[in-house]
């Protein structure tokens, strides 16, 4: 059933009553039961945060230990039983092949250019790819210039979400999805032995052949490394209604999803269209926001290569500044990778040492 009570809108998020906002509470990831309330004043203004639910930001560069070895150099920021998110940086290429056994991995380019060798056969990479990797498959990395990867290690399935109304060919045509084709490995005089390290319920194993170990020169099926570059998404708009953000999913695990915000078109059509995300509370997810490129004109201090991290249960939304200036702008002009996670997440210690503690504060007026 649904019912209205008190001063409201009858078009959710276009004409505000004046001297309200508006919050959305809802749940799953708003997909399900929902209502809108009116308030007063905006479920941010506070004057004190303390606990396991304030807000983070931080900057990955900052991130200690990366670089180096590609499984050593990773440094995750978040985790749960389902995802871990990590930050690592390549410089040169691995002299050793990977397998994950605990997942698929979903790799973001931030920075950088190379070649990802594989299985299934190679695939060159560039800054905005994104690259699925599924559990169990060989891979190496040989970046020609020095890369920066977003890694989501997911214990789930990676897989495309359903378009439904919009049809299977909205935000990207599948055509646009690479998949690799089998080539002959180099040879490499002189070398006898080459090694995969395997990882298994968390600890690594070691393989070694005597002979190139992808050796594949055929495959067919459904299941293979994928590669998207967020040049070839195009985001779903509309002129006349700000669009919820599953509208913009890119990847669909079982308990997470990760979505793609890309450069748009504001509300532009409807004056009392909000131009600007509305206020929402988390009830069932974790909410991540990496910073890819652009202007984030959403939040204020964000810079490319920025995290920031809202956990379940804590409201949030657009910062006083991004208000005022949503009046007169007309697009965004920003890329960022959202993931959005069922259950909570853990910062790691890493993270927490780089963390702004002040960050929380952005939503107070200044």
């Amino acid at each position: 059933m649904h019912y209205v009570k008190g001063r409201t809108t009858r078009q959710a998020h276009v004409d505000i009553p004046e001297g309200t906002v508006e919050e959305e509470y809802g749940r799953r990831g708003f997909f399900g039961r929902v209502s809108h309330m009116y308030r007063t004043e905006p479920p941010v203004n506070w004057v004190r945060l303390e606990g396991d639910l304030v807000p983070h930001a931080f900057a990955t560069d900052e991130l200690p230990g990366q670089g180096g070895d590609w499984l050593q150099g990773r440094v995750a920021f978040l985790y749960n039983a389902d995802v871990t998110l990590s930050m690592a940086r390549l410089t040169a290429a691995m002299p050793y092949f990977f397998r994950n056994a605990d997942g698929d991995e979903l790799l973001f380019v931030h920075r950088g250019a190379g070649r990802l060798e594989t299985d299934f056969g190679p695939l060159n990479y560039t800054k905005g790819d994104y690259l699925v990797i599924p559990r169990g498959t060989v891979y190496r990395l040989a970046p020609v210039e020095p890369s920066d990867f977003l890694v989501i290690e997911s214990a789930d399935e990676v897989e495309l979400p359903d378009r439904g109304l919009l049809g299977k060919h909205a935000l990207f045509d599948p055509d646009v999805l690479n998949v690799p084709t089998p080539e002959v490995p180099a040879k490499e005089p002189g070398r006898t032995e080459w090694e995969v390290k395997v990882k298994r319920a968390g600890r690594l194993s070691s393989i070694v052949y005597p002979f190139h170990p992808l050796n594949v020169v055929g495959w067919k099926g459904d299941l293979t490394v994928w590669q998207l570059n967020v040049r070839d998404i195009r985001p779903v708009s509309s002129e006349r209604y700000h669009l919820p953000p599953p509208v913009h999913g890119t990847f669909l695990m079982r308990n997470a999803v990760v979505c793609t915000f890309l450069p748009r078109p504001l509300e532009v059509g409807d004056p009392a269209a909000l131009r600007v995300p509305f206020y929402h509370s988390n009830i069932d997810f974790d909410e991540v926001l990496f910073y890819h490129d652009g202007d984030f004109f959403s939040r204020a201090g964000i810079k490319p290569g920025m995290v920031t991290f809202h956990p379940q249960g804590i409201h949030h939304g657009p910062q006083p500044q991004a208000v005022k200036t949503s009046h007169t702008k007309e697009r965004t002009n920003e890329q960022a990778v959202m993931v959005d996670t069922r259950r909570p997440l853990q910062m790691t210690e890493a993270a927490l040492r780089i963390a702004n503690p002040d960050y929380w504060k952005s939503w107070m007026e200044k």
